[in-house]
């Protein structure tokens, strides 16, 4: 009696043990892939599965996206210089079948290629377009890993270069080449600054030279500019008194003359000793 009920316990433990192995549950964003006495049997869907226990393997392999960094590494660029570039790459498995038959460790796999694809890639650019031309490069390795994986059932969805590490001599020589282009620009804007005034300056000069008395009312403002400040001493040049002179008796002609219609116009000498004497700064300017 006691061996029989021994036997039944042992047969229950057993068939709650191969239940257990029998019972798969495969979840949603994985795929399973079945083996039956070593051969494949095909794919399984998400939900629960069940096999023969010591006859049957399941796999179960994700189909999520994989975040994988690409370890920085020494590269040498096409015009030798050494940099150290490191990356990330993403990337899926679309065929769940072939990353368990075609490829033992397919994580391993792909990252040694994008090792070696990334050192590739950027051998074959100088160091400006290496950091000029990310997009491109990114691009690149995207398309040769993609083609290197497709046997493997894995779809590369992006890769990105992370860093660039330059060399400190170079980081120094890139900086004095961005000091000497910003003066570079710098002197052709205060060039061109330059040839605008010029060509102001002498459409200016154009105009004044057809107009004399314009170019006397301009060095008349002149000073009054200069006589703004109080501390200012101002030296008034021979030539400058004359034209001053000469300008005052001008507008005491044309006040006459617009004056002429309503009374009696007066002889030169009158004109002369009985008009208003031009002042400059409270001093009688001669005429």
């Amino acid at each position: 009696m006691g061996v029989l009920i021994f036997l039944i316990i042992v047969v229950t433990v057993l068939v709650i043990v191969m239940i257990g192995m029998a019972i798969k549950v495969v979840k949603q964003f994985e795929k399973g892939v079945l083996f039956r006495f070593g051969r494949l049997v095909g794919p399984r869907s998400p939900g629960l599965r069940f096999i023969v226990p010591f006859v049957d393997v399941l796999h179960r392999v994700s189909l999520r996206i994989v975040t994988m960094p690409i370890q920085s590494q020494g590269i040498i660029t096409r015009d030798n210089v050494s940099v150290d570039v490191s990356a990330v790459a993403y990337f899926r498995v679309v065929d769940a079948v072939k990353s368990v038959i075609a490829i033992e460790n397919v994580h391993a796999a792909i990252n040694q290629i994008a090792q070696t694809t990334l050192r590739k890639v950027v051998g074959q650019h100088t160091l400006d377009e290496t950091l000029s031309e990310t997009d491109r490069i990114n691009l690149d390795i995207r398309e040769i890993l993609d083609i290197a994986t497709v046997e493997w059932g894995v779809e590369v969805t992006l890769v990105e270069l992370k860093d660039i590490q330059l060399p400190d001599s170079m980081k120094r020589a890139m900086a004095r080449q961005a000091e000497a282009e910003r003066e570079k620009r710098a002197k052709i804007i205060n060039a061109q600054g330059e040839s605008l005034a010029a060509a102001a300056l002498g459409d200016a000069s154009d105009i004044m030279m057809g107009h004399p008395l314009a170019l006397q009312l301009r060095n008349l403002q002149s000073l009054v500019e200069i006589g703004v400040d109080k501390n200012t001493t101002v030296v008034f040049p021979a030539p400058l008194m004359s034209t001053i002179g000469e300008l005052g008796s001008f507008l005491a002609r044309e006040s006459a003359a617009a004056g002429a219609g309503a009374a009696t116009t007066p002889s030169p000498a009158d004109r002369t000793t009985s008009g208003p004497e031009p002042v400059l700064n409270g001093a009688p300017i001669p005429v």
